[in-house]
């Protein structure tokens, strides 16, 4: 009753003013919150700029001039936010409006001579220049880096191994001046990651020397084709050729679909996919086919080709030899979104790390200033985790992009198998990178400008164009079977794709995990390792059980999907931290070192954390419980290196967003 009358007491001297409240309840505010700037109380240990040098890798001059081409044009929507600008594409524009500003970007970027050489060039430097341009435009817009992926690595990619000198000839050089616009007709209505069932139908009139090319039933439209619906004037066109009543399997060839003056060819018919959940910068459309003719010599045949008589030529003879040989080369597609989606996760985590390390939330004691949100333990384990994983994915994208840059015949099946295990990997991660992000933002990571939630819709795509993420792991999956049943079948030993950990004795995880054991490098793989190769024999031992029971080798991959998952996972999170190891092994003794191996260290935490560890017992429950405060310890001690670990990813700050500065100002009712 007492504490009921002093409550009932303050508030009658609060409603009535009294100059004379009970002294022990006198009502004041709380002086305003101010900003202050990361910079003045963070402490850098390390050098920033070394560190940015490793996980970017190469051209750093290009990236910033690409950055700063990009500020200085009004086209890229720069405006002031808080005294700083900021400069991201205005969503709030209607669908037509955001692709044409798409096509005006491009433009801008292409008389300024980004794209020289980017396809009439050749070598492993070309190559890298042109990652390093597709993450920079990935930091600025999905639907800018998505439109000229198509363009130049997918339509140009095409043209370029697919076909032979007198297609680079004719088309190469007007496409990288983008006085042709293409785009890449593949997926169907009916099929996506199933290529080779395609149902759109070529027939060879050898009266004419043409191919005739038809969308013979709804389920064949092309679907989803970037660029077709508005700007595309060409595109290659991925169809089952028929010779002589002989169907030989799918083909790609050039077809024009709008003349020069932008209006759709005769006998094709182009239809909008319409508004999307992201990627309304981009013109995805849908096109049918009516007997649809074309030069002979618009067959891309560089695998297989058709003489004016019509008789069906190829030097590789077996047909599903000549068809992986036919898509080998676009890999790069996979590639691209790879790295793409690991600049998003640096996006999205330096913009949520600066404001965790200026806004404030509660007070632990009474009269206490309240608690920055990095400073919880909480907050650190939510987004230091995340952190390690993306700095293991820039190591991995860099030494994807290397073998891809330096990519041989020989080196094919090696890439087509990494690109689709970091494609699916990445994505994947990227995806749950945004999602804690825009939590760990609150409510201003709702907002459009704040980039941080709208990124998840302009991303999500990612998980399932250029292959569906469960399909990629089981095609990891089953690659890896086939290495496995190769090296048995000729009693010989694992070479390549990492595979050689098979050829020693098996791991043994200690009994009892220490700290000092959970952070040593040799421990960390080893763990990595057992698990890869038990998963690795549990799932060839379980196909084949499946065999043995009358089911044919693609039933049984069915039956095992979920071994099939877990192992694409498990070889992926391995590379990774190969990868990891070798970057940190290139640095002299020093703090970047030191700063580094903490982080490795997480990344193996996280990854020994997963759930298969326990599923599959490789880990007791006590050990799994010792990784997990091993992680809130690791995440500790990173607390310190926040700002510095972010600036190392060499965002400028007008490509970040305005919560990651001065938030009050940002949003004073001055600006309003």
């Amino acid at each position: 009753m007492e504490r009921a009358f002093q409550r009932t007491q303050v508030l009658t001297n609060h409603l009535l003013q009294s100059s004379s409240p009970l002294p022990s309840q006198t009502l004041s505010s709380n002086a305003c919150l101010s900003y202050s700037p990361p910079e003045l109380s963070e402490n850098c240990a390390f050098d920033v700029k070394e560190m940015r040098k490793l996980i970017d890798g190469h051209n750093l001059e290009e990236r910033d001039w690409l950055f700063g081409l990009m500020k200085q044009s009004e086209l890229f929507n720069p405006k002031v936010r808080g005294g700083k600008v900021f400069v991201s594409p205005d969503y709030n524009q209607s669908m037509e409006q955001q692709r044409e500003m798409t096509l005006k970007r491009i433009k801008y970027l292409q008389e300024r001579g980004v794209f020289k050489g980017w396809l009439t060039e050749k070598g492993e430097e070309i190559e890298m220049r042109k990652f390093a341009g597709f993450e920079v435009f990935s930091i600025y817009d999905h639907s800018l880096f998505t439109k000229l992926g198509v363009h130049f690595p997918m339509w140009g990619g095409a043209i370029q191994f697919c076909g032979t000198k007198h297609h680079h000839d004719k088309w190469l050089r007007d496409t990288e001046n983008y006085s042709i616009k293409g785009c890449f007709a593949m997926t169907e209505l009916g099929h996506g990651s199933n290529i080779r069932s395609l149902e759109t139908v070529t027939t060879y009139d050898s009266n004419t020397g043409e191919f005739v090319i038809n969308t013979p039933c709804e389920s064949a439209q092309k679907f989803w084709i970037g660029g077709a619906a508005k700007h595309a004037t060409h595109t290659v066109v991925f169809s089952q050729l028929h010779i002589n009543g002989i169907n030989q399997g799918v083909h790609a060839f050039i077809v024009q679909i709008r003349d020069v003056d932008g209006n759709i060819c005769p006998n094709i018919r182009i239809a909008d996919c319409g508004h999307k959940v992201g990627l309304n910068g981009v013109d995805n459309g849908r096109i049918w086919f009516d007997n649809v003719r074309v030069p002979r010599e618009n067959l891309l045949n560089s695998v297989a080709d058709v003489s004016p008589d019509g008789k069906y030529l190829s030097s590789i003879k077996n047909p599903d030899q000549r068809f992986a040989a036919f898509m080998a080369p676009m890999t790069v597609g996979r590639v691209n979104i790879a790295i793409g989606a690991v600049y998003q996760s640096k996006v999205a985590l330096a913009i949520t790390i600066r404001y965790a390390l200026t806004r404030r939330a509660f007070s632990l004691k009474p009269n206490e200033p309240e608690v920055l949100l990095l400073d919880y333990p909480s907050h650190q384990r939510r987004l230091f985790p995340l952190v390690a994983k993306t700095y293991a994915m820039s190591f991995a994208a860099n030494y994807l992009k290397v073998l891809y840059a330096k990519r041989t015949p020989q080196s094919n099946k090696a890439i087509h198998i990494v690109s689709s295990s970091f494609k699916a990997t990445f994505t994947w991660n990227n995806m749950q990178i945004l999602q804690e992000c825009r939590e760990a933002c609150g409510g201003q990571g709702l907002r459009t400008e704040n980039r941080v939630g709208h990124l998840k819709g302009e991303y999500d795509v990612q998980s399932t164009f250029e292959g569906d993420n469960f399909l990629l792991m089981q095609l990891v999956s089953k690659a890896l079977f086939a290495e496995y049943m190769a090296a048995q079948k000729r009693n010989k030993v694992f070479k390549g794709l990492g595979l050689e950990h098979m050829n020693k004795p098996c791991p043994v995880i200690p009994s009892q995990l220490t700290s000092t054991t959970l952070r040593c490098s040799q421990f960390q793989m080893d763990a990595l390792c057992l698990r890869e190769r038990d998963l690795l024999n549990r799932f060839v031992a379980n196909v084949l059980k499946c065999n043995a029971k009358g089911e044919n080798t693609e039933q049984a991959f069915n039956s095992c999907y979920e071994l099939a998952k877990d192992l694409g996972r498990a070889f992926s999170e391995r590379a990774i931290f190969q990868t990891f190891v070798e970057a940190e092994s290139t640095l002299p003794a020093g703090s970047l070192k030191d700063v580094l191996g903490t982080l490795r260290s997480l990344y193996a935490s996280i990854s020994i954390e997963d759930v298969s560890f326990l599923r599959y017992g490789y880990l007791s429950v006590d050990n799994g419980a010792n990784v997990r405060r091993e992680i809130t310890k690791l995440c500790n001690e990173l607390r310190p290196h926040a700002l510095a670990l972010i600036s190392s990813f060499g965002i400028p700050d007008a490509f970040l967003s305005p919560i990651a500065f001065n938030w009050i100002d940002t949003n004073s009712w001055s600006l309003v």
